[in-house]
């Protein structure tokens, strides 16, 4: 019997309507037995990164964010493209980790809930491997909701479950953590 996995899913968006947030619900609801998925809902309330506040002086907030990295066995991020890069917010979230020790060598899939955003993800690719994540590339998934309405998204999120595209990915993640244990 395999051990239950804990995944945490990172949004790069705030907006409550976000479709990235919406991408990560629904790979949170198709979750097989045996793993789980957490959304991250501390991002928001970090406060702006300072080197000087790292060590003793880390807030409450940044250490439970960065206990609930280190507790998971794998992380899911799903960011959208902001004035061609990171969201401030999100790559605010990245800043407060990349001294620490819970995200080397994690592994890492990407979820992303555009037909776009290529910039993002290049970028996003870049600061991951540079903080020593391990981002399993054939677990990528991409579900086209950004500049859909509530109902298209709903369809297309439909389709993508329906034809496997959401479990396909989710278990190719979930058999590179796997293999690495």
């Amino acid at each position: 019997m395999q051990r239950p996995l804990s995944l945490y899913a990172l949004c790069g968006s705030q907006r409550q309507a976000s479709t990235s947030l919406r991408l990560l619900e629904a790979l949170r609801l198709i979750s097989p037995d045996g793993v789980s998925i957490e959304v991250c809902d501390l991002i928001g309330s970090l406060p702006i990164f300072n080197p000087d506040h790292e060590g003793d002086r880390t807030p409450p907030v940044v250490q439970s964010f960065a206990a609930k990295i280190r507790d998971a066995d794998g992380l899911i991020v799903s960011c959208p493209e902001y004035a061609h890069g990171i969201p401030g917010g999100f790559k605010n979230a990245l800043d407060w980790l990349v001294s620490r020790d819970e995200v080397p060598f994690k592994p890492l899939m990407f979820a992303h809930a555009s037909h776009r955003g290529d910039l993002v993800l290049e970028q996003l690719i870049e600061v991951l491997k540079t903080m020593s994540l391990r981002i399993v590339p054939e677990a990528f998934l991409r579900v086209p909701l950004a500049g859909k309405s509530d109902e298209a998204q709903g369809t297309t999120l439909a389709e993508a479950q329906r034809t496997g595209a959401l479990q396909a990915s989710l278990d190719r993640f979930v058999q590179a953590i796997r293999a690495h244990m």
